[in-house]
């Protein structure tokens, strides 16, 4: 011993424990901020697309847009708040691919370059319609389209004596077909001609495109439509009309006839999932502030959902 000092020993493992505690301590810290930000980002997320919540794509059917390119189109459907497409068939592609969106005339490089402009700017194209294959080989050109374009479905009216064969071809692609329904007098006006339809096709790949705006051109209840077709909707085109007659033309969501807010009730209680498109067919040159309304109109509805 050094006499006149005194020495006190202290474990090492006491220094080992504290730093092994401040290490915990800072790791838990760590997961906490992790956690906040993470539940921050998706109540973010929530707020800005609550349509998530119930398993909804809110979207916009290029048809909207048919006075305008797809790459057009494609920067219109992002400027007004969504991600989701349903592009139709026969319009012009531009943004610097030649050609249009023909189904049957459509090569598979073209396909690519298609592809790359919507990954470019952040669009997905979940769906092609309304399609109109005129026989069997058509319909096979079809879904090899929809399996080169990775589209969950596709939008047609099919004739009763070919659904058989259609649907065999959509259980064989593994790509639904959801039946679309123009106003009366067309074929499909009346959702008790696609019940008899989906019944003959017998199919789950078969099922429903619901038009709102159509049945209300033809003097029905778009909530009671959705009804007759439980279980059997794919996919929703969604309009607000002024009135109900056929010469009616659309409005922003949540101002018309169509009965929107009951729309969105009806598919909650059916448990829907899927994609509602937007197709607005007025003010054809300058639709698209319309259309961000309508979209914002109805996000706040779905917020509200019970």
């Amino acid at each position: 011993m050094i006499s006149g000092e005194s020495f006190i020993f202290v474990p090492l493992s006491i220094f080992i424990n504290e730093s092994k505690i401040n290490t915990m301590i800072s790791s838990k810290l760590l997961r906490c901020l992790f956690i906040s930000i993470i539940c921050v980002a998706n109540t973010a997320f929530s707020q800005s697309q609550p349509e998530s919540k119930f398993g909804w794509q809110l979207g916009v059917q290029t048809w909207s847009f048919n006075r305008f390119t797809l790459a057009q189109a494609i920067d219109k459907a992002d400027s007004v708040g969504v991600k989701y497409i349903q592009a139709f068939p026969g319009q012009k592609i531009g943004g610097g691919i030649a050609g249009d969106l023909d189904f049957k005339k459509i090569d598979r490089e073209t396909e690519e370059k298609v592809l790359h402009l919507l990954r470019n700017k952040g669009i997905v194209m979940l769906s092609y319609g309304v399609a109109g294959p005129k026989n069997i080989d058509e319909w096979k050109q079809l879904f090899e389209f929809a399996k080169d374009m990775h589209l969950e479905s596709v939008a047609a009216e099919p004739s009763f004596d070919i659904l058989p064969a259609v649907a065999r071809l959509a259980e064989q692609y593994k790509i639904r077909v959801a039946i679309h329904n123009h106003p009366r007098p067309t074929h499909y006006w009346s959702p008790d001609t696609t019940l008899a339809a989906l019944s003959i096709a017998g199919s789950d790949y078969i099922g429903v495109n619901a038009d709102i705006g159509h049945w209300v051109r033809s003097g029905l209840n778009p909530v009671e439509c959705l009804q007759k077709l439980q279980g059997h909707i794919f996919a929703l085109h969604l309009k607000d009309l002024n009135e109900k007659s056929p010469g009616a033309h659309d409005v922003v969501w949540g101002t018309g006839v169509s009965d929107v807010n009951g729309v969105l009730v009806e598919l909650k209680r059916q448990n829907f999932k899927g994609p509602i498109f937007a197709e607005y067919e007025y003010h054809w040159d300058n639709n698209a502030p319309e259309i961000a309304e309508s979209i914002k109109s109805l996000r706040e509805m779905i917020k509200k959902l019970k």
